[in-house]
C-alpha cells in the first residue's frame, strides 16, 4: 500500500519526536515510572495542550480531530520513545466506548475533558483475558470472558441499570492505567443468574468503594492495576439496556490493534536503529561487527519485518477491520526485533538495565496482554470464513502457495540491497 504521509503528518512527527526526544527518551523511563501515575504528568500536559494528542480521534465537535491516521503516527512515535502515558487506555480503549454508547448527555460531559487532557480513563474488564473481551483472539459475544452466573466477574445490583442507586461489586485484574484513572469504564454482568448479560458502567476513580492496587508488571511502562468494586455507585453508560456492549467492546478493540500495532512497530523500528548504530561502532577483530556478513543478513531480515509490520499498521489505520491482523504482524515484528537487539549488543545487551530489555519488555507484555499472536491470526482467519472455503476449493490453497513461493523467490533476488537500506 501507499503510506506516504502528508506534509501535515511529517510535521506532526517531527514534533512529537522532537518533544520527546527532549524529554529524555527510554533513558527518563526510570525518574516518569516511579511516580504515583505511572506516568509524567507534567510531559502529559504539555502533550494534551501542545499537541492535543488525548482528542486526536475523538469527533471535533467534543473537543477533538477526527484523525486517526495521525493516531496511528503519534503511537509510533510514542513506541519509539517507550513512551509512559494513559494515552492507549484513555483515548484508545475507554473514549470510543463514551462516544460510541454514552448518550448525549455522557458525551458532553466527558469527552471534552478527555480531549483536554483534563481526564484520564481506564477499560475494566474482569475475567483476566483483555485480548478475548475486545474480541480480537475470540467471539465476545457470549460475555463468557467476563466471568458468570452469581459469581465470578462483576456483578450490578440495586435498581434497574438505567434508573438510580446501581451498585457494582467484584474484581478485574491487568487493568492498563487502572491504579490512576480519573473515570472507570466497567463490564458488569446485570439482570441476575437467569438473564445475564454485560452491560458497561461508569465509575468515577474516586468513588467509595473502589479500591486499587498497582501490580508489578514486566513492562513497567504500561502500568497494570487490580480494581476491586465493594458496591460501588456506577451509571449505565448508555440511555438503556438495549446498547449492544459486546459489538462496541469488538468495534474498539479493533481500532485499538490499529494503535496498538502502530506502537509496536515504532517499538522494533527504535531497536532496530540503535542496533545498527552500535553494530556499526562496535569493532570485533579490528573492524566494525556490523560489517560482517552474518550480521548484515540478520539486520536485513528484521529491516523487512518492520517495514512489513509498519505496511500492515498503516493499513489498519485506514481500514480498522484489518487491526487484529496488523496487530499480529506487529507485535511479531517486535518480539523477533527486540530479541534479536539483545543478541546483536553482545554482552552489554544482557545486562538488565541496557535500554534494549526496555525494548524487549515492552514487547513481551503486550504479546501477553493482546495476543498471542497465533491467536489473533486464527480469530481473523475464522472471521473471514478462511478455513470453510479452503475445505470447500483445496485448489485455491494450492494457488497461494504457489504465489507464496513465486513472492519469496522474487524476495530472495531483493535481499542483496536490504542490507544497504537498513543502514549497514
Amino acid at each position: 500500500m501507499d503510506a506516504a504521509l502528508t506534509a501535515e503528518q511529517h510535521a506532526i512527527r517531527r514534533t512529537l519526536r522532537d518533544l520527546l526526544t527532549r524529554s529524555g527518551g527510554p533513558e527518563a523511563i526510570p525518574a516518569a515510572v516511579r511516580t504515583a501515575e505511572g506516568h509524567d504528568p507534567d510531559l502529559w500536559r504539555r502533550l494534551a495542550e501542545e499537541l492535543g494528542l488525548p482528542g486526536l480521534a475523538l469527533p471535533e465537535e467534543y473537543g477533538g480531530a477526527g484523525c486517526a491516521t495521525e493516531s496511528a503516527l503519534v503511537c509510533e512515535e510514542a513506541g519509539r520513545a517507550l513512551l509512559p502515558t494513559p494515552l492507549l487506555a484513555t483515548s484508545g480503549l475507554a473514549a470510543p466506548l463514551i462516544a460510541a454508547l454514552g448518550t448525549p448527555e455522557q458525551r458532553a460531559a466527558l469527552l471534552p475533558r478527555i480531549a483536554a487532557g483534563d481526564l484520564t480513563a481506564a477499560l475494566v474488564l474482569p475475567g483476566g483475558s483483555l485480548a478475548l473481551a475486545l474480541g480480537l483472539t475470540g467471539d465476545n459475544l457470549d460475555g463468557a470472558w467476563a466471568g458468570g452466573g452469581r459469581a465470578g466477574g462483576i456483578q450490578a445490583r440495586g435498581q434497574r441499570p438505567e434508573g438510580d442507586g446501581v451498585r457494582l461489586y467484584g474484581e478485574a485484574e491487568r487493568v492498563p492505567d487502572g491504579h490512576s484513572a480519573g473515570l472507570l469504564v466497567v463490564a458488569a454482568h446485570t439482570g441476575g443468574y437467569p438473564r445475564s448479560r454485560t452491560q458497561l458502567f461508569l465509575v468515577p476513580g474516586d468513588a467509595a468503594g473502589v479500591v486499587r492496587t498497582r501490580l508489578t508488571a514486566l513492562d513497567e511502562t504500561r502500568p497494570l492495576a487490580r480494581v476491586e468494586l465493594r458496591e460501588a455507585p456506577a451509571e449505565l453508560l448508555g440511555a438503556d439496556e438495549s446498547a449492544d456492549a459486546a459489538g462496541a467492546l469488538a468495534a474498539t478493540g479493533r481500532t485499538a490493534a490499529a494503535l496498538l500495532a502502530a506502537e509496536a512497530v515504532g517499538t522494533a523500528a527504535s531497536a532496530l536503529e540503535r542496533t545498527v548504530e552500535y553494530v556499526k561502532t562496535r569493532e570485533q577483530f579490528g573492524r566494525p561487527v556490523g560489517s560482517f556478513q552474518a550480521v548484515k543478513h540478520r539486520i536485513a531480515d528484521l529491516y523487512v519485518r518492520v517495514e512489513a509490520a509498519r505496511s500492515a499498521a498503516y493499513h489498519a489505520a485506514r481500514d480498522p477491520e484489518a487491526g487484529p491482523l496488523a496487530l499480529a504482524q506487529a507485535l511479531e515484528a517486535a518480539r523477533i526485533t527486540t530479541g534479536e537487539a539483545i543478541q546483536l549488543h553482545g554482552g552489554i545487551g544482557f545486562t538488565w538495565e541496557h535500554v534494549a530489555h526496555r525494548y524487549f519488555k515492552r514487547a513481551a507484555g503486550d504479546e501477553l496482554l493482546f495476543g498471542p499472536v497465533h491467536r489473533l491470526r486464527d480469530h481473523a482467519a475464522r472471521r473471514a470464513g478462511l478455513f470453510e472455503a479452503d475445505r470447500v476449493a483445496p485448489a485455491a490453497g494450492a494457488t497461494a502457495v504457489a504465489g507464496a513461493g513465486a513472492a519469496a523467490a522474487s524476495g530472495a533476488e531483493a535481499g542483496a540491497g536490504v542490507a544497504s537500506r537498513a543502514g549497514v
